[in-house]
């Protein structure tokens, strides 16, 4: 589209925002005052008419004309009281979910290198028990076999544990959680292969753990109690691992930048997915300490698991389509 049609067509859009700023301006002082409800759509519009002008490369005035609105706009939105919960809104419903359709395909990856390997090991240890010993040690395997055996009143945890509270258990939920989530992103720094061997690693032990168990029969504690959080820490880690294998692209193939220029350019566009996956992570750690352990029916607990997968499904397939182009 050429510069006079894309001005004609959206300078009635830039200038009614240019009125609603200037009545928000007028009361500074007021911060108290109600935005119009149809700013923030009108301002990431103008965000998208922005980045299309400078792609496009239009004349400079017309650039600094968008930058200036883009900025006036950025402080009546980001700057009054509340702006933190319309930015975490704005987060969650259009910038992270876009963030990992863009970045489909390091997704897809990430995901084929967690799932195949726990697909496969998970399948061998139902038939073979012994193999299990080749991915973890005797205890390890002894604490998991207490964790969730038939007589255990709380599953999921060890005898040590039993008498934890829910919230002491939230709290470890959440170290546990976000720190293999920070390592499989932040192995990517070793040009991605730190993020790989984290991610094939994890679908080993997970696989492996979900397959051993399952053989020994202990269908009834297991499966009821992973169910209810999987779907978020799973998809976090696998989110995780693509934010690093994004990082690891720039390592590898920094093409026209510098290395280092082309790590922070995949580091900055990595981070929404990363900020996501914390968010994730600790929802996931929440449900895991107050629900999955919960003495809910088995048939509640798969019913509200099935329920939380397909949502998450369709929130990272449509949540963000339509909103100023994004895809």
């Amino acid at each position: 589209m050429k510069q006079e049609q894309f001005e004609a067509r959206y300078q009635p859009l830039w200038q009614r925002l240019d009125e609603q700023l200037k009545q928000q301006e007028s009361f500074r002082l007021r911060r108290s005052a109600e935005l119009p409800a149809d700013l923030p759509q009108l301002y990431r519009q103008l965000c998208n008419h922005y980045a299309l002008s400078r792609s496009r490369r239009y004349s400079p005035q017309l650039v600094e004309y968008l930058h200036r609105l883009v900025l006036r706009g950025h402080q009546q939105l980001y700057t009054r009281r509340g702006a933190w919960l319309w930015r975490l809104l704005t987060f969650l419903g259009r910038d992270f979910p876009v963030s990992l359709r863009m970045n489909r395909g390091y997704f897809a990856v990430a995901l084929a290198l967690f799932l195949l390997p726990g697909l496969l090991v998970g399948g061998y240890c139902m038939h073979d028990d012994s193999f299990i010993y080749s991915l973890m040690s005797d205890a390890e395997v002894s604490n998991m076999e207490e964790m969730y055996r038939p007589d255990n009143s709380r599953p999921g945890r060890t005898i040590e544990r039993s008498a934890d509270s829910d919230f002491a258990m939230f709290g470890f939920y959440i170290y546990n959680n976000i720190g293999i989530g920070f390592r499989t992103f932040a192995m990517g720094i070793l040009a991605g292969v730190g993020t790989v061997f984290t991610l094939f690693y994890n679908g080993l032990v997970i696989g492996g753990v979900a397959g051993y168990l399952t053989g020994l029969g202990y269908t009834e504690t297991f499966w009821p109690f992973v169910s209810g959080h999987s779907s978020l820490e799973l998809t976090a880690i696998v989110i995780s691992g693509t934010a690093g294998l994004m990082v690891g692209r720039g390592v590898i193939c920094p093409g026209q930048y510098s290395r280092l220029d082309a790590i922070k350019r995949q580091a900055g566009s990595a981070i929404p997915l990363v900020m996501g996956a914390g968010l994730m992570l600790l929802a996931a750690a929440f449900i895991e300490a107050f629900w999955s352990a919960s003495n809910m029916p088995n048939a509640i607990k798969y019913i509200a698991a099935a329920v939380l997968w397909i949502s998450m499904i369709l929130y990272f397939v449509y949540a963000g389509r339509g909103t100023s182009g994004t895809r």
